[in-house]
């Protein structure tokens, strides 16, 4: 009873951890300095068929100005496998979106252009993924039924992604157990093949020695 109560406890804290991890803001929003001839990437784990997208600009020095024709960078983003899902070269903004085609770490490289003497550039990097990813500001229009409509579209959302979250949690979960008793099984057969071993030499020294023993006639 004790255990049955433990798992449930388990489980039921796993689901609370999981609501809270997606109902939190799952946006990656930063500003870091990339000197010129440089490059930065930042990766992203992203589950299939999620929505992702990004938006990247050169921060201006002078705003009375315009940029800096040495302020350019180069923006490649890809899949697991390398595939190639957004490419752009000497651009100063621009954005990005893609719907994820398999489970895994996205990357998203920045590259600032080469350029002599060297330049420091500062970048504004925004990444938001799964329902976060949506505009729902823009989405949302002045009559109430309108916005309650899109309040309750962004709740669909929300409980459509918790339903895949855990369904990719149940299959990890499946594959560790898996991975578990592969493991147990390959360690009994370890432990039986160095107990072989052992004896083994055990009985190869227990020959050994009787027969230099008897040799030395001392059985």
């Amino acid at each position: 009873i004790f255990i049955g109560a433990a798992m449930d406890l388990h489980r039921s804290s796993t689901i609370i951890l999981l609501i809270l991890s997606i109902i939190s803001p799952a946006t990656l929003s930063m500003r870091y300095e990339l000197l010129s001839g440089h490059t930065k990437c930042i990766s992203e784990e992203i589950h299939a068929n999620a929505m992702s997208v990004g938006k990247y600009s050169i921060v201006n020095p002078h705003e009375d100005h315009p940029l800096p024709a040495s302020h350019k960078i180069t923006v490649k983003v890809t899949s697991p496998q390398g595939t190639a899902y957004h490419e752009a070269d000497g651009v100063s903004t621009g954005q990005f979106s893609l719907t994820a085609v398999e489970t895994g770490d996205y990357i998203t490289c920045i590259s600032a252009v080469d350029h002599k003497p060297e330049t420091m550039l500062t970048i504004d990097f925004d990444w938001r993924t799964g329902v976060h990813s949506k505009d729902w500001p823009n989405v949302a229009k002045r009559s109430q039924v309108e916005n309650m409509e899109s309040d309750v579209k962004k709740l669909f959302d929300t409980v459509t992604s918790i339903h895949d979250e855990m369904f990719y949690l149940r299959d990890r979960e499946e594959e560790m157990h898996e991975l578990n008793i592969s493991t147990n099984s390959k360690m009994a057969w370890l432990s039986f093949l160095s107990l072989g071993v052992c004896l083994s030499v055990a009985g190869l020294q227990f020959w050994h020695l009787k027969t230099f023993f008897e040799k030395k006639k001392l059985i």
